[in-house]
């Protein structure tokens, strides 16, 4: 499976967020601590702010913070927010003329359905509260 590196950058910005809440972090700090660049960081923080789950300020103290206890944020939050699949949709682009490979094209995107669905009701059971106090407990 390819890494989804936005979804890794919203998970990890989100988990270092969690361990202070309440402040405000810049795209620039966030960009060096993850070693991206920060128009980067930006597109992602900003779908995470469209779905709710963080707030941005503008000025020279701006930046963004959780809009939301980290408890009350699931990893399926975060990655439905930001509008991707880790599965492949299995969807062809045309019809194909033969019976046998239009019939295993829907029961392959039936399935791929199917484990979408799985993957997100998983990410739902965990919180970035949860992942951040399991990396507090590997720490000490």
């Amino acid at each position: 499976m390819k890494r989804n590196s936005r979804l890794s950058l919203a998970l990890h910005t989100l988990g270092h967020m969690a361990g202070d809440p309440e402040r405000v972090q810049t795209s620039a700090d966030i960009a060096e601590h993850a070693g991206t660049n920060p128009v980067v960081v930006r597109r992602v923080l900003g779908k995470l702010r469209k779905a709710g789950l963080l707030t941005s300020e503008k000025g020279h103290a701006g930046g963004w913070r959780l809009a939301r206890a980290p408890g009350q944020i699931t990893l399926a939050d975060v990655y439905l927010a930001l509008d991707e699949s880790l599965v492949a949709t299995g969807e062809a682009e045309a019809i194909p003329a033969c019976s046998v490979e239009h019939i295993l094209q829907r029961k392959v995107a039936s399935v791929l359905k199917d484990v979408e669905q799985s993957l997100v009701e998983r990410l739902s059971a965990t919180t970035i509260a949860e992942v951040r106090e399991s990396n507090d407990m590997n720490a000490g």
